[in-house]
């Protein structure tokens, strides 16, 4: 009687502990994706030109993250998640080129909508004057728009390693490339948004 009594509490603790682990998992889980949410909504929209598209993307690539790989460490939550996010944007891309194909050969125009900005208002800095602030919001208009005329896979470099931060081997497992390959093209997007941009390159 009394191993089965201590039995069912050795069993009531290990479900209770499991449970604590479990819900702890959830919240740092929970944690990562606020703080991943804005830079990945920008990175998405600059591929995209479209915010409803790439949020529902970024939304889609935090479903797939939670339920794929929600028990991986931490340390492996932001290269999967780039890696989805971008193969979804991939995928989207095809099927926009598919889907523009088709409205081409029935005599439509593939995207209608021309009068999209993908560069959002930013807040006034404190201490600037007019004309410092429309020229930091024509550099940054700039570039966003440079960013987004890049080849692809330099699209994708320049924005993981510069917006999101990632290291060349979190950029690689991201892209699902090499690290040699990640620093080619974050060279050549250097270079072309160099030679673009002029000036206004910092």
């Amino acid at each position: 009687m009394n191993a089965c009594v201590t039995s069912f509490a050795v069993s009531c603790e290990s479900e209770y502990r499991t449970g604590v682990r479990t819900l702890q998992r959830e919240q740092e889980l929970n944690r990562f994706l606020a703080e991943v949410e804005k830079r990945a909504l920008r990175i998405a929209e600059i591929s995209l030109r479209d915010r409803d598209e790439a949020l529902d993307l970024v939304q889609d690539a935090m479903i797939k993250l939670a339920r794929k790989y929600a028990n991986r460490s931490s340390g492996e939550w932001t290269p999967l998640f780039y890696r989805i996010l971008q193969n979804a944007i991939r995928d989207w891309h095809r099927r926009q080129a598919v889907r523009n194909r088709v409205m081409v050969w029935f005599g439509g125009s593939g995207n209608e909508d021309n009068d999209y900005d993908a560069v959002a208002a930013a807040p006034d800095p404190k201490g600037r004057t007019p004309d410092e602030l429309l020229q930091s919001r024509e550099a940054m208009q700039g570039l966003e728009v440079a960013v987004g005329e890049l080849p692809t896979r330099q699209r994708e470099a320049f924005m993981l390693r510069t917006f999101e931060g990632l290291d060349v081997a979190g950029t690689a497992t991201a892209m699902g490339c090499s690290e040699g390959s990640v620093k080619t093209h974050y060279f050549r997007a250097v270079r072309s948004l160099r030679e673009s941009l002029g000036e206004h390159w910092q």
